[in-house]
């Protein structure tokens, strides 16, 4: 997909499922056009660091071990801290090589799901990470009323040719379930505003059972947190939550990322869906953001749309937002 603005947004990301990864676990991740080496250390903390050692540029992510809270390279044994400094040579162990430094990435866990912080210049985060079960509190839930999302309500898509902004452009567009989803209903944006990193919208669907063109049987509520990932939560007969999440790999593709926290049966305390449920989510509400990458695998961007009325204010007011996260052109070098 040819795009007139860059692949390296700014902002959170969500790069895996923290179940993934257990203690002393060491991988190679490639996001954002960088090699990079995924590790859980012996506390138990996830850290994110460049994937090639400094020394003679092996790629740590390859047969790298954790020792304490720093990894090893597979190479010569050269160990690399969560700061990213050099902490130890094997062969001159009273002399680590301290001008030497990989670069780190912020990490962050939350309810199973990992982030990573992007900056092309490597500043540090501009805003904080927000919390899906603290962004509404207009609905109580904790997160221990739900079931776990990972495994049973995870999808994963690797290498696509869809980048973040076609995904939140979908924010916006209301029109398009009747045809990408074969919606019975068509929802209707109630709600939108742009609050700093942050896109707010509420989606209505009309009750087809009422006469009244006001009454919905169902809202969405959701949450843009930059460009990287939507949180949504449903108020109506589900009550579900979700993430839908889009994070380059290069300046080609991104990996995409999906997850359902469904609400427990009353009385059950097992953070494992039980069949029934799990065949009732996979039909009716894993598959149906796939229908859209349908569409987005070979979409056109067109920079100057032919909007309609109902569409024009929100879709350019998002577009004009987005270019918040962009802190370099589309064909600048880092």
């Amino acid at each position: 997909m040819k795009v007139p603005f860059t692949w390296k947004v700014t902002g959170w990301f969500m790069v895996g499922w923290s179940a993934q990864y257990a203690v002393g676990d060491v991988r190679p991740l490639r996001y954002f056009g960088e090699d990079l080496v995924i590790y859980r250390d012996q506390s138990g903390e996830l850290h994110v660091l460049e994937g090639h050692c400094k020394h003679l540029g092996a790629h740590i992510g390859h047969g790298g071990t954790v020792v304490g809270d720093c990894v090893e390279c597979p190479f010569h044994g050269w160990r690399w801290g969560p700061d990213g400094d050099n902490t130890h040579i094997p062969y001159q162990p009273d002399r680590p090589n301290k001008g030497l430094r990989l670069r780190t990435y912020p990490v962050e866990e939350q309810h199973g799901c990992i982030f990573l912080w992007h900056h092309p210049g490597g500043e540090p985060p501009r805003w904080e990470l927000p919390d899906m079960f603290a962004k509404f509190p207009q609905f109580t839930a904790a997160p221990d009323e739900y079931y776990r999302p990972y495994p049973e309500f995870s999808r994963f898509a690797e290498n696509e040719p869809v980048h973040p902004q076609i995904v939140a452009e979908n924010g916006p567009d209301s029109s398009h379930f009747h045809y990408v989803h074969h919606a019975t209903v068509t929802p209707v944006c109630l709600e939108w505003e742009a609050v700093d990193e942050e896109w707010r919208f509420v989606t209505g669907w009309p009750d087809a059972r009422s006469d009244d063109p006001n009454a919905m049987a169902l809202r969405i509520h959701s949450h843009f947190s930059g460009l990287g990932f939507a949180i949504s939560a449903f108020e109506g007969s589900s009550n579900h939550r979700l993430i839908f999440a889009c994070t380059p790999v290069d300046d080609e593709v991104s990996n995409m990322f999906y997850s359902i926290w469904w609400p427990r049966k009353h009385g059950d305390t097992s953070d494992i869906p039980p069949d029934d449920v799990r065949e009732r989510v996979e039909k009716q509400y894993l598959g149906t953001v796939w229908d859209d990458l349908e569409i987005w695998r070979y979409q056109k961007y067109v920079e100057h749309p032919a909007l309609a009325k109902v569409d024009a204010k929100p879709y350019m007011a998002m577009r004009k937002w987005a270019q918040q996260f962009y802190d370099v052109s589309a064909a600048a070098p880092i």
